[in-house]
């Protein structure tokens, strides 16, 4: 079995309560991947073509389930090692990529709302990586004999060669003088425009001065010129992560679908031709949602032709370079390494506290088998919930033996749930392997 380091007691118990609920846990992801080496080092080639000036795009597409947003959490963290700044949301009713009624906005608001960098990886950073601008440019005026006010001016040119750059820059330079005159309720303007968090041009204009906001028409172009200032700002690039794409296939209206499509095109199209810098998109959705011929990507044909798989991946063959990663179905070998590893985070890492041994992990395979079929492979979320379940039972009824549980109150519904079945709010649960 893999040999897991110690863990701390308060980082066991973030990632137990997590995955006994059958979500992905915040931290710790490291000590309990396995599998999907391909995929991994596929999406590392993409982050490092973002942090060297370039862009990509991706679409993890996976059954309920099947690990997409564990996946995607996990990516993230690669791409906060290797200096890049992420942001992520989930799409929802009330927030998706082309809207009129502000579900653009708050999908944008939402997304920087959770801005994470190597030091704040939690989120809220956005903060912080304002700051780390002004300290660089005061840091330049000093070293070269001018003021403050021009270094920021020089370093902020750049914004004024995209869309809505001139507003973006004011307001940074509206922080700064809010900074020097210790005005923090200018400061915190400031920062709730660059968050999109204000609903009118009117509340923007008689707070800060400008005539813009970040509003549903903009979000694309506003995640342009975040990518520039994180540039500027001295970091690698930014990465975004959308996870719940399903929630544009599950629109009612076709004409709302279509518009979502469109500036889901643009993306691609800007990516694909080299139009943007230090920016690389991440899309979590279902097989529906791409390939439902009525209803998913595949309804626009425009997207269709960009997407369509290589027609020579069959028989076990795969390409790794499409925009389409699908992740593939855990072996039998890899769950049983991540049921070992899950043993091992029970136990903080000390092998000398495993409270079943490896003989149980095989036995609880077949039980799962049994019980669930093949699916347990697919989709593994349920088997690691009822995994973790089994070990606290035992952990806190220290006269039961293990055998005795797998034959009685583990996954006690015979039929399996159905693995199509849309669950609301989604967090998949996957297992992966630098």
């Amino acid at each position: 079995m893999t040999v897991i380091p110690a863990i701390r007691q308060r980082d066991r118990d973030t990632i137990l309560q997590a995955l006994a609920a059958g979500v992905v846990p915040r931290v710790g992801l490291q000590h309990i991947q396995v599998g999907r080496a391909r995929e991994i080092a596929a999406l590392v080639q993409d982050i490092d073509r973002v942090a060297d000036g370039g862009a990509a795009i991706r679409f993890v597409i996976g059954e309920y389930g099947a690990g997409k947003t564990f996946f995607l959490n996990l990516v993230r963290l690669i791409a906060l090692e290797r200096r890049c700044v992420t942001i992520q949301a989930d799409l929802a009713p009330d927030r998706r990529i082309h809207a009129t009624g502000g579900q653009a906005r708050g999908l944008y608001a939402e997304a920087v709302r959770n801005m994470a960098t190597r030091t704040k990886a939690e989120g809220g950073a956005l903060t912080s990586i304002v700051e780390r601008f002004i300290t660089e440019c005061v840091k330049a005026a000093e070293s070269g004999g001018g003021s403050v006010e021009k270094a920021i001016d020089e370093r902020l040119r750049p914004l004024q060669d995209h869309v809505g750059g001139h507003d973006y820059a004011t307001v940074l330079k509206t922080y700064w003088r809010a900074n020097e005159d210790g005005d923090e309720a200018l400061k915190a303007a400031a920062l709730r425009w660059l968050r999109a968090e204000y609903p009118t041009k009117t509340e923007a204009r008689q707070a800060l001065g400008v005539r813009s906001i970040i509003d549903d028409g903009d979000v694309y172009d506003s995640l342009k010129l975040l990518a520039v200032f994180v540039r500027l700002a001295g970091y690698a690039g930014v990465v975004v992560v959308f996870d719940e794409m399903v929630n544009i296939y599950k629109l009612q209206s076709s004409q709302a679908r279509n518009q979502n499509f469109e500036q889901i095109l643009r993306i691609l199209n800007d990516v694909l031709q080299g139009g943007v810098e230090g920016l690389g998109f991440l899309f979590g959705g279902t097989p529906e949602f791409l390939m439902d011929s009525r209803r998913g990507l595949y309804s626009y044909q425009a997207l269709q032709s960009r997407l369509i798989e290589n027609s020579f991946a069959t028989g076990g063959l795969v390409d790794m370079t499409g925009p389409v990663l699908r992740l593939q179905n855990l072996t039998p070998e890899e769950l049983l390494v991540l049921l070992g590893n899950l043993r091992s985070v029970f136990a903080c890492g000390d092998e000398t506290k495993h409270l079943v041994p490896d003989e149980a992990l095989t036995a609880f395979m077949e039980h799962c088998n049994r019980r669930i079929g093949e699916a347990y492979f697919r989709t593994p979320r349920n088997t690691i919930k009822a995994f973790v379940q089994f070990l606290r039972v035992l952990e806190q009824n220290p006269g039961v033996q293990w055998q005795e549980l797998l034959g009685e109150v583990l996954l006690e519904r015979e039929e399996p749930e159905p693995v199509d079945e849309p669950v609301e709010g989604d967090d998949d649960l996957a297992t992966l392997k630098l």
